[in-house]
């Protein structure tokens, strides 16, 4: 994968899960980009950079599907754009290490539909739990796996 970058769904993107990023970034020299609409602080780098798109539904997403190519990894929670860049050859990981994969997006999809479904008729499903510590030792974990391949 060396010589693939790594996009960041990075609006909705834990702080913390982008500094694990940043320093993958300088360990193996891989070239990060975070998407978001706001301005983002990161460290100077010549392997990190932002791209901020305008405000809106979707536009970050769309600018990442447009931009990725087959082989780059996609780091996001949001289930469709997920979907996009599979289909695109890409490889896409959650926050919380878990790699969304052409066998489990599917399923993935259709649970996020019904649970919208569950919210549009009333119902407080909740919300994610906040990032653990496991949760951020099993991102870690994984992207190391990834760029060992």
């Amino acid at each position: 994968m060396s010589s693939k970058q790594i996009w960041v769904d990075a609006d909705a993107c834990p702080k913390v899960i982008k500094e694990i990023l940043f320093r993958v970034a300088e360990r193996v020299g891989m070239s990060v980009t975070l998407v978001a609409n706001q301005p983002l602080q990161v460290p100077g780098s010549r392997y990190i950079r932002t791209v901020q798109v305008a405000a809106g539904f979707d536009v970050a997403d769309n600018h990442i599907v447009q931009q990725v190519a087959a082989g780059d990894l996609v780091i996001t929670a949001d289930i469709p754009l997920a979907a996009e860049v599979i289909a695109k050859g890409c490889l896409a990981l959650n926050p919380r290490g878990d790699l969304y994969t052409e066998d489990n997006i599917r399923q993935r999809l259709t649970m996020r539909d019904f649970m919208d479904t569950l919210r549009g008729s009333g119902v407080n499903t909740g919300g994610p739990p906040s990032l653990s510590q496991a949760d951020r030792q099993a991102f870690a974990n994984q992207l190391d796996r990834l760029l060992a391949k």
